[in-house]
């Protein structure tokens, strides 16, 4: 028990500070656009078997992209995960390439049962990134002056969230409910210097503040197809939300500065709808497949409906453990695998991008038996519809820690 309350104690403080640690996770130039890179917000098995959630039902790790995964957690235990990770990125425009390197804590979450019936979910978990900073000399069209353009974006959205699972039938259907606080910031510099001393620069910079509820209802059913075989199907629905956003708007022009704040802007997050179901064999294999569908032609950005279209994405991924009850290490390790694919939300001048990844990844399992450490290496295409948008290349590692511990266990002395 005082190691669960120590866990809590340190998750407290890193909770306090959470909003800074996901604002340096990407260098995309195309996060200049919406609100940036969407997160995987699947957790460490997920992760790596190509981020597939919706199905998944574990007691021994945390599955927020399902909440109605909760109660398939033991009645006495209690389990805390945290996660990180790092990418090397590589993007070609057809004449220049560049290659950067960042990483950053993702998430944390707690998990733990309130009744026999009943188990709840807190944590925090990144909603979308921003991070980007490109330029290029250019020559102004109507004269021979010559000027530097440069481009800066920071930030991204996050949400907190605390989520309740009830099981309403043997063990078989369960409900659940994720209530979060959406909230972060994104803003967008751009600025022109210029070669000739007497014009003066010209600067803007766009700051977006968000502040919200965000709603995930989730719904999984169990169908046993022998006895030690089963079926899982998820479903998960997240509605549609205009922001409560705040938008400011900074500009000088010829060493003239004015300022704008507004309000009354439109800013939506869209309607989505899950779907997953996995497939369980003698708590040795897994295999799972998700589907999600985004409505983000319905939603607004600076009230403006044309910048997004609808998205859609499809993983697979597996697990195998070779002996989770033997003595040998290496038979007790889980071993994953998945791939994804995804179109992207953004409209950029009517083209956009698609999404192609593969993961593999190692659940290795600690002396006490229920923790575990989960590692995922994960490569990333992003393939432009046109030629003259830029190709990106990721590997990414990622990291986390699920602690489990015993929940109100009283030991018995002889």
């Amino acid at each position: 028990m005082l190691k669960i309350k120590s866990i809590i104690l340190v998750a407290i403080c890193i909770l306090s500070q959470m909003s800074l640690f996901a604002q340096n996770n990407t260098n995309s130039p195309y996060t200049r656009f919406g609100y940036g890179e969407l997160a995987d917000r699947s957790f460490g098995a997920g992760r790596a078997m190509g981020g597939i959630g919706y199905g998944l039902r574990s007691s021994k790790q945390i599955n927020p992209l399902n909440p109605a995964s909760y109660t398939s957690i033991d009645s006495m235990t209690f389990i805390f995960d945290f996660g990180a990770s790092a990418q090397l990125s590589w993007f070609d425009d057809g004449q220049n390439k560049q290659n950067n390197y960042n990483g950053n804590i993702e998430y944390l979450a707690m998990q733990f049962p309130l009744h026999k019936r009943v188990a709840m979910s807190i944590g925090v978990l990144p909603y979308s990134y921003v991070g980007y900073d490109f330029g290029a000399l250019k020559k102004a069209e109507d004269s021979d002056l010559n000027y530097i353009e440069n481009f800066v974006g920071t930030g991204g959205l996050n949400e907190v969230y605390a989520g309740l699972s009830i099981d309403v039938w043997k063990k078989r259907l369960s409900v659940g409910a994720n209530v979060g606080y959406f909230f972060g910031n994104i803003t967008h510099e751009r600025n022109l210097s210029f070669s000739n001393s007497e014009t003066y620069p010209v600067y803007r910079k766009q700051r977006v503040d968000v502040k919200d509820i965000k709603l995930d209802l989730g719904l999984q059913y169990t169908h046993p197809v022998g006895l030690k075989e089963s079926l899982n199907f998820g479903l998960v629905y997240s509605p549609s939300n205009k922001l409560n956003a705040t938008s400011y708007d900074i500009e000088s022009l010829n060493n003239v500065a004015k300022a704008d704040t507004v309000t009354d802007l439109g800013f939506d997050i869209p309607e989505s709808y899950g779907f997953g179901v996995s497939y369980v064999k003698n708590n040795k294999l897994t295999l799972g497949a998700d589907f999600l569908y985004q409505t983000w032609d319905k939603a607004k950005f600076f009230d403006e409906t044309s910048q997004f279209k609808n998205r859609m994405r499809l993983a697979l991924g597996g697990e195998f453990i070779p002996g989770f009850a033997e003595k040998s290490f290496l038979k007790r390790v889980s071993y994953r695998g998945g791939i994804h694919y995804s179109n992207s939300y953004l409209n950029i001048n009517g083209n956009s991008y698609k999404e192609y990844g593969a993961s593999v990844g190692f659940g290795l399992p600690l002396v006490d038996g229920r923790s575990i450490i989960n590692l995922s290496f994960e490569y990333v295409k992003i393939k432009p519809e046109i030629s003259t948008m830029i190709d990106e290349q990721y590997l990414r590692f990622t990291v986390n820690y699920t602690f489990n511990e015993r929940w109100f266990f009283k030991w018995k002395l002889d």
